[in-house]
């Protein structure tokens, strides 16, 4: 029956000594006051001040809610401003994406700087298959290129990037204009220790042609390129990722049909994608790696909306 625009309203009555003022200071009009005060004493069945009396002077049962107004008002306002300060003091990461690292590690000591309350804590012991570890409460935050559909999980945009393909600088299709699915047939496919099904270029390129190419799995970044530049098989990667290795002529990248376009995501579980430090973390790392990373574009949308599964996006304009 009592809310806490009443309580705000009978301190303004007090601070103030009129409705007038009081109005004022509510940002209302002295007849909406008036109007509030009127229906909310016919509802008590009592009245809070006397009118026209000067200065105001409340009735014995407006003092008693004037005094409970003191003590509740500034525990509220508390416990709003607990509420806006920062409530998590440690930060569980995980990616999905073995290139990432490279980007990460700066954004991390990024945020560090302006967080250096926060412990941050790399899980890289989960990192094919970190985002139901996040689901069970293992992990804060996923970076990911895939979507669980109805999976508890919210993804926040990060940015967009290319998949090229690599090849070695004297390999036959380093003078193609442009790759096919075709073209890859009889090649040996580089890839990280992952399952085919969650590679975009078997996913979107690939297998919607029906061309499967040899597998051979590699652990890190480093060692792919070199193999590639060895002639030992291609890749595909993103050009960010390649970008200073192709600068150094160790190897070529080319266009995968049309552009084949990738997005990169924040996961966390639906409801804590707006915790200040959660918040704050997305927002840092988006930023840096657009500042940073050549041929990537922010892929943050208004309102929050991303795509409910894995989209493949156009080569942008």
């Amino acid at each position: 029956m009592i809310e806490i625009k009443h309580l705000r309203t009978l301190l303004a009555l007090r601070n103030n000594g009129s409705l007038a003022g009081a109005a004022a200071t509510l940002h209302q009009t002295q007849s909406a006051l008036s109007h509030q005060f009127s229906d909310l004493e016919q509802r008590l069945g009592f009245r809070l001040f006397v009118r026209k009396s000067q200065p105001l002077r409340f009735t014995p049962q407006g003092e008693i809610l004037l005094r409970l107004a003191e003590q509740v008002m500034p525990q509220i306002s508390q416990a709003l401003q607990a509420c806006n300060e920062p409530q998590q003091t440690r930060l569980r990461i995980a990616i999905e994406c073995h290139s990432c690292i490279q980007w990460l590690t700066p954004a991390l000591e990024a945020f560090r700087q302006q967080w250096p309350q926060v412990e941050m804590d790399f899980r890289s012991g989960v990192t094919f298959d970190p985002q139901p570890a996040l689901q069970q409460g293992e992990l804060d935050l996923v970076l990911t290129s895939d979507i669980l559909p109805r999976s508890g999980l919210h993804y926040s945009p990060m940015f967009d990037f290319e998949v090229r393909l690599v090849l070695a600088t004297d390999h036959p299709l380093a003078g193609r204009p442009q790759i096919l699915p075709e073209d890859l047939s009889d090649e040996t496919l580089l890839i990280y220790p992952v399952q085919r099904s969650r590679l975009d270029i078997w996913r979107h390129f690939l297998q919607p042609a029906g061309v499967s190419p040899g597998l051979k799995h590699v652990d890190n970044t480093l060692l792919l390129i070199q193999m590639v530049s060895a002639r030992m098989g291609i890749a595909a990667l993103p050009h960010w990722v390649v970008e200073s290795f192709e600068r150094q002529g160790l190897v070529v990248t080319k266009t995968l049909g049309q552009g084949l376009w990738s997005r990169l995501y924040a996961a966390v579980r639906d409801g804590e994608q707006r915790q200040p430090v959660t918040q704050a973390f997305i927002h840092s790392a988006r930023n840096h790696a657009c500042d940073h990373l050549p041929f990537v574009r922010s892929a943050e949308r208004p309102n929050g909306d991303v795509p409910t599964e894995k989209a493949l996006l156009p080569f942008p304009q």
